[in-house]
């Protein structure tokens, strides 16, 4: 049988849509490989929102095309976000690649390679990333690993918010939401396959279905999916990601709290603690609007562990604007964070804007505010020693095959001695120690 390998860069989005195009391999009779020398086929799925992660495909697929050299009959191609962005572009620059599709036609992927495996000699270059009605429905199938007990499900593509920094909404298109039934029957069946912890995807998932479906008994369309897919029997947790604060409203914080099955975890992206920075970013909130949101998901939920990702060196950032973002981050005490060194975008209002730092401030501002982070984390973990915390176990610890993982509702890693005989369970465990960003789960009550 052919085999296909597939690297995937950047989010859990891009991970969900490697997953389709790999099933959609399967179906045709590939099979998966880890080794690109094994492969027939390999494609790179491509993340555009730093140019590091660019540079990093861009680099591997120059290495790749000596492989090829080796192994003419080999087809290379990108696809996702960079593959949209950058276009026709990669196949001047990379003249051995084969293939390049956007992020609106991974569904055809499989057809475009099985028709250059067909031809004998020149192969023609496919170029596809044309936008396409309907396909934030195409992302639907799922590769289970055996015992596989959790999974990500796409419930829409694209973004209407143009931050000034970010590429995503002339990479991934305007909103478009699949319907809750939809959604709902794939949670299902995910369910029926033994998966008990889905994650919902967006771009900005609780704008789903904003402008598609109506408000219902007060509440917005995505609270109405998260009641629906609550009630899928067997599907035991469910997480979401990300939202964004402008749209984290009250039935939101309600529906967190009141449903059983939502976690108590909520990345929230803040990017910045200074007002002045949030509108140059086109962020439309205050510092004190995202300050509430966190107060009241934390007054309704106590146990709720809330992270968020945050802009360091944004363009004419100041040294006090800085400042700003240190002390909200030791005000709000955040259970863990993601912090990026600004990264220009071509295409992107930030990218020309005046004041832009130098990447040597840049990367002092990032060790600065990562030092605070990882002093709330610790904290945080440190209260968690001599509880009992709920885990799901996902399976062996990569570190450790003596040990199993799983993870607390609040998206916290426990590491414990057991075995297979764990494997999917829901469990209680007393932790009894917090070493670096890992929780160590007691033995004694696991059987």
């Amino acid at each position: 049988m052919p085999k296909v390998y597939i690297r995937t860069y950047g989010c859990q989005m891009n991970e969900r849509d490697s997953e389709q195009v790999a099933r959609q391999f399967q179906e045709r009779g590939y099979d998966l490989t880890e080794s690109e020398a094994e492969a027939d086929v390999i494609l790179l799925n491509t993340c555009s929102v730093r140019d590091q992660a660019e540079q990093k495909a861009i680099g591997n697929m120059g290495r790749l095309q000596q492989l090829k050299r080796e192994k003419p009959g080999l087809v290379l191609g990108f696809m996702g976000c960079m593959a949209q962005s950058r276009g026709q572009d990669l196949l001047d620059r990379l003249p051995d690649v084969d293939l390049v599709v956007g992020t609106q036609r991974f569904h055809r992927v499989v057809d475009h390679v099985e028709g250059m495996r067909g031809v004998n000699g020149a192969r023609k270059k496919i170029f596809d990333t044309v936008e396409e009605k309907g396909s934030q429905g195409t992302i639907r199938d799922h590769v289970l690993n055996p015992n596989q007990v959790t999974a990500f499900v796409s419930i829409m593509q694209g973004c209407n918010m143009h931050c000034t920094f970010c590429i995503v909404p002339s990479t991934r298109g305007e909103e478009r939401g699949r319907t809750i039934l939809e959604i709902v029957a794939e949670v299902r069946g995910l369910a029926e396959r033994g998966v008990r912890e889905v994650t919902l995807l967006g771009q900005i998932v609780n704008f789903y279905g904003r402008h598609e479906f109506p408000v219902v008994n007060g509440m917005t369309p995505f609270v109405q999916l998260l009641e629906a897919v609550n009630e899928v029997e067997g599907i035991e947790r469910i997480r979401f990601t990300s939202p964004h604060p402008s749209g984290f409203r009250e039935d939101l914080i309600e529906a967190v709290a009141r449903l059983p099955k939502v976690c108590e975890h909520v990345h929230l992206p803040v990017q910045s603690g200074s007002d002045r920075v949030l509108k140059a970013m086109h962020r439309p909130y205050t510092v004190e609007k995202f300050k509430r949101i966190v107060e009241s998901l934390r007054s309704r939920e106590p146990s709720i562990a809330v992270t968020t990702d945050i802009i360091v060196g944004f363009p004419g950032e100041t040294e006090a604007e800085f400042q700003e973002t240190l002390e909200l981050a030791r005000e709000v005490q955040f259970d863990q964070a993601y912090i990026f060194r600004y990264s220009p975008r071509k295409d992107t209002p930030a990218a020309t804007m005046d004041g832009q730092l130098s990447e040597g401030e840049k990367e002092l501002r990032n060790q600065e505010l990562l030092a605070v982070i990882d002093d709330s984390m610790k904290r945080k973990l440190a209260a968690d020693v001599g509880t009992e915390k709920e885990i799901l176990v996902e399976g062996v610890s990569k570190r450790n095959d003596a040990r199993m993982m799983g993870r607390t509702r609040q998206n916290r890693i426990v590491v414990f001695p057991g075995g297979e005989r764990h494997q999917g369970q829901l469990m209680r465990v007393r932790i009894e120690e917090a070493i670096g960003f890992t929780l160590l789960g007691a033995p004694d009550i696991l059987d």
